[in-house]
């Protein structure tokens, strides 16, 4: 399997990093991707890749949370050097966030435009944070259209229509701790998107699945999201494991 989201070099998991990532390795997670947040993160981002050369692969990128007045052209500064200094397998998380500051609404939809032009021009995917704002990310992506602009919806907890949408314009969902959730509907009609969309994450440690909701998240729990997709597509383990791990790998070249 592959953990396409996961923070593990949050301070959340200062005390038992290296436990938690061997867990993960005998759960049968064998790789995992790092969306970056800000720069007060990346270099410990970058840490942990080193530390993990084969399994550890770190993204580039300026969450919408992270988008403020006084230094988010700074902070996009620091993303376009890392870009032209060495490769990254995406462009993320980027996006657009509703739910915390609707007031950065401005400046998010250009720092997440100006991201969209670097994955183009270099060709990368790029992962997308969506929180309270499906329709602000599909105006940008169906105004930036083109046809090396791809990716994943990550932490995707929209509605069969948005799903539809993304997939349309040539996204893969990120399907994480969310479809485990009795409120979560997601696992409501997920059936009628093909498997090939699909990626698995954990965005640990946020968003843990049933039955350690409301706990912290880790990517061993990756096999629980897994599980719940054998139920919604009728299909076994190893099938879920190897179409969502081709996945991953297809769009992470």
């Amino acid at each position: 399997m592959i953990d396409t989201h996961t923070h593990l070099y949050s301070d959340e998991f200062s005390d038992d990093r290296h436990e938690m990532i061997e867990r993960a390795l005998h759960k049968g997670v064998s790789k995992f991707y790092l969306p970056a947040i800000d720069s007060t993160t990346h270099e410990k981002m970058l840490d942990l890749e080193s530390q993990y050369p084969e399994r550890m692969f770190a993204m580039m990128g300026l969450h919408p949370c992270s988008v403020q007045p006084e230094s988010w052209e700074n902070e996009l500064k620091t993303v376009e050097k890392y870009l032209n200094e060495r490769s990254f397998p995406a462009i993320g998380e980027i996006g657009i966030d509703l739910y915390w500051d609707k007031s950065t609404l401005d400046i998010q939809i250009k720092a997440f435009e100006k991201q969209i032009d670097w994955a183009i021009e270099r060709d990368l995917p790029i992962v997308i944070h969506t929180r309270e704002s499906f329709d602000e990310v599909f105006e940008v992506l169906e105004r930036k259209k083109h046809p090396k602009l791809r990716g994943i919806f990550h932490c995707f907890s929209g509605n069969l229509e948005q799903a539809k949408h993304a997939v349309e314009l040539g996204f893969l969902l990120g399907i994480g701790g969310v479809v485990t959730f009795k409120n979560g509907k997601i696992d409501q009609f997920l059936h009628e998107i093909p498997l090939d969309k699909i990626v698995l994450e954990t965005d640990s440690p946020y968003l843990a699945p049933v039955p350690h909701r409301g706990k912290r998240n880790e990517s061993s729990y990756l096999e629980l999201v897994a599980g719940k997709l054998v139920d919604i597509y009728k299909v076994d383990f190893a099938e879920i494991d190897r179409i969502t791990t081709e996945n991953a790998e297809s769009l992470f070249l």
